[in-house]
């Protein structure tokens, strides 16, 4: 028996509850993990909510990412033990691989020995954040030295990923964000730039700071009236990648700007490098080579004990965060 957050019901954070469940052995090619943390993301309360790309069947599990120690291995997995640390790269479905438990149970070629200079925290906050703005910055755009690169929703934790990534390879990161409150954590997590949308002009500060040439990349979760004054940033030939939609506003189809410009808008998803045995393992060589040198850090907004999941959850949606949220076992 085993302690398991569900929901049997969409709504708000209220709905989610600790249950005390019999959890199977792993399959073949899986791998159960004794939970030690879990980090949070923005999908798991759309899921909760029934806001997401995809709807749970219910009574439903949740969750992406966790680190831990490895408790089972099922048949025809190479490589682990019980008792090795490990961390998860999430999963394409979080509903048929919950993390939010004791034990958890995950494909093994998702599951990767953490560095040990990683703590329980850190290590349960780096994949999500990592792969995703790997696979859209370097995998998709290839972001290159001295060129600009804006990044919406700068303060989350993959758009903190993303400032890092861009500083590994010599990029200029421009850190869009709603109001100055977090400008100067921004620059001190490595932003050359901090545009406050709602208090500056976005279609004018963008030019200012990239200037006549324009940005080539930018990468944004929100969606929404920003994308007219961000593509108009943005470089002849330039590409948008658009990997949530946030914005409770409608999105415009900038036609003459995306025209005029031969502009890429692409929806992005972490999961076509999940996917993708080649792709997933050259994102795994360069988060674990950024971790090791010391460019990748997770920054940690606050850690949660597990019986507060529900707490957690309301502080996830009170967009207070800087960082990653993590909920410890």
């Amino acid at each position: 028996m085993t302690r398991v957050v569900r929901f049997h019901e969409l709504g708000g954070p209220e709905v989610l509850q600790i249950e005390t469940i019999d959890m199977p052995a792993p399959g073949p090619g899986e791998i159960r993990i004794r939970v030690k943390a879990l980090g949070l993301n923005r999908a798991e309360a759309m899921v909760r909510s029934g806001s997401y790309i995809m709807q749970p069947d219910l009574p439903s599990g949740l969750g992406f990412e966790a680190a831990g120690i490895i408790d089972a291995v099922g048949r025809d997995v190479a490589g682990f033990a019980p008792g090795d640390a490990v961390s998860v790269i999430p999963p394409q479905s979080m509903t048929d691989w919950p993390a939010y438990g004791e034990l958890a149970t995950f494909p093994a070629s998702l599951v990767v020995r953490h560095p040990p200079a990683l703590n329980w925290e850190e290590a349960a906050a780096v994949w999500m954040q990592y792969v995703t703005a790997y696979g859209a910055l370097i995998d998709i755009a290839g972001l290159r030295k001295d060129e600009f690169v804006v990044i919406t929703a700068a303060s989350s934790s993959v758009g903190l990923a993303a400032i890092q990534i861009a500083n590994m390879v010599g990029a200029i990161p421009i850190a869009v964000t709603r109001t100055g409150a977090k400008r100067q954590a921004l620059l001190q997590a490595g932003a050359a730039h901090v545009v406050a949308s709602a208090e500056e002009d976005l279609g004018s500060r963008l030019p200012e700071i990239a200037g006549p040439d324009g940005v080539r990349v930018v990468f944004d979760p929100v969606g929404g009236p920003a994308f007219e004054p961000l593509t108009a940033a943005m470089a002849r030939g330039g590409i948008l990648l658009e990997y949530g939609a946030l914005s409770a506003e409608p999105t415009p189809f900038p036609l003459g700007t995306v025209l005029g410009k031969s502009l890429t808008l692409r929806g992005y998803l972490i999961h076509e490098i999940t996917a993708d045995p080649e792709r997933l393992e050259a994102a795994k060589a360069f988060v674990l080579k950024g971790l090791a040198s010391g460019a990748l850090r997770p920054v940690i907004a606050r850690i949660f004990p597990f019986e507060q999941i529900v707490e957690a959850h309301r502080f996830l949606e009170s967009n207070e965060q800087f960082g990653k949220i993590v909920v410890t076992v």
